[in-house]
This record gives structure tokens, C-alpha cells and sequence, in this order.
């Protein structure tokens, strides 16, 4: 049977080690900096087990940054739980991606250094942001440009902002005017208006 299709606990636990081993070694330094002999150290398993599980580096960095994009999306999930306004929802999620790195800048680092976190807009992590975008623009509240390129734009800045938050450690009162300056820069740059950005900072 092929290890990545096996259920079986001991095949869970390998893939187990290897995933946790990468996070370590990922706060560290980028991926491309990781030999898979000192992965496979750290994680107590032997150098075929890295291949039975994953076809490179690349498909391992990947499957590490999809484990913290679901983390990530699990919390803009809950914090947009019972909000329809969609322009509140955009702001709510990259609220929610600076509010991820400063509690969990550990984890924030590794996402950031995997470099495998797709800006498609068609991947299924970026379904809730296009849905979003798709019915802020059937209500004219954003500018056309978005619909091709405003899930790549948001992205872009999320993930500026959190690389900014992680490197810098602001203090509460200064992370929260960042993250602020940025959904005001971020969605009158998608083609809100001014009016409803500063909105999305009140009731967000």
C-alpha cells in the first residue's frame, strides 16, 4: 500500500513527527534552508519515510502551510460567525490574521516562510474571501478590478501585515492602529469608500 494512503497508526504517527519537526525547524529558517536529513533527525524517522509521505520539499511545505491557512481560516470563520455585511467580513478576516500573529507568532513565521500558501483565487482556502469579494461587487461597493485581482491584492497585504506584526512586536495599542491603517488602506484599494472602511473599523 502507498504511505500516503495509509490509515494505518503508525503511518499517521511518521507523518505525525515529520509535520511537527518541520514547524520547529521552520521557525528557524525558510524551507529551501532545511536539508531533509536534518528534518528526518529531528522527527526520529528514517530518510525513506520523508518520501513515503511526501513528494518533495514543496508538497511539504505545502501540506505545513494548508495546516496553518485551516487553523487561520477556522478563527475568521468563528469571528465572522453571524456577520452578512461583506465588506465587515474582508476587514474581519485580516483582523483576525494580525490578531493570529501577535498571539502566535511561532506559527505565524512558519506559514510565512513555507512559501506554499496559494493566492489563486479558484484555491478552496480562498473560497470565503472570493465569496466575499463576489457580493461586495454584485452590491457596487467595490471597484471592478476586484474581481480578478482583489482576492490576490487582500492576500498580499494580509500577509504583509502579518510579516510586519511577527518581525516587529508592536504593543498592543500600536498593533491594533496598524492593523486598522491597513483594512482602511485595503479596502478603499478594492474601492470602498472611505465612509464604509472606517465602518468596518467600528463594528468590526
Amino acid at each position: 500500500m502507498n504511505p500516503r494512503l495509509d490509515p494505518s497508526p503508525r503511518a499517521a504517527r511518521t507523518r505525525t513527527a515529520l509535520i511537527a519537526a518541520g514547524f520547529d525547524l521552520l521557525v528557524e529558517k525558510p524551507i529551501d534552508a532545511i536539508p531533509i536529513d536534518e528534518l528526518v533527525a529531528r522527527a526520529g524517522v528514517a530518510k525513506g519515510s520523508f518520501f513515503n509521505h511526501f513528494a518533495d520539499k514543496g508538497d511539504f511545505a505545502s501540506a505545513i502551510a494548508t495546516e496553518v491557512r485551516l487553523e487561520l481560516e477556522a478563527l475568521v470563520t468563528r469571528a465572522n460567525a453571524g456577520v452578512t455585511d461583506p465588506i465587515l467580513r474582508i476587514a474581519g478576516g485580516m483582523r483576525t490574521g494580525g490578531r493570529f500573529a501577535l498571539t502566535q507568532p511561532k506559527r505565524s513565521a512558519v506559514l510565512l516562510r513555507s512559501h506554499a500558501s496559494s493566492t489563486l483565487r479558484t484555491h478552496p482556502l480562498n473560497r470565503g474571501l472570493l465569496a466575499d469579494i463576489e457580493l461586495a461587487l454584485a452590491q457596487g461597493l467595490l471597484r471592478p478590478e476586484a474581481m480578478e485581482s482583489g482576492v490576490l491584492f487582500w492576500l498580499g497585504l494580509c500577509q504583509a501585515l502579518i510579516a510586519n506584526l511577527v518581525e516587529t512586536r508592536p504593543c498592543p495599542s500600536d498593533a491594533n492602529a496598524r492593523i486598522n491603517d491597513m483594512i482602511i488602506m485595503g479596502l478603499t484599494g478594492l474601492g470602498a469608500t472611505m465612509e464604509r472602511a472606517r465602518m468596518a473599523l467600528t463594528e468590526s
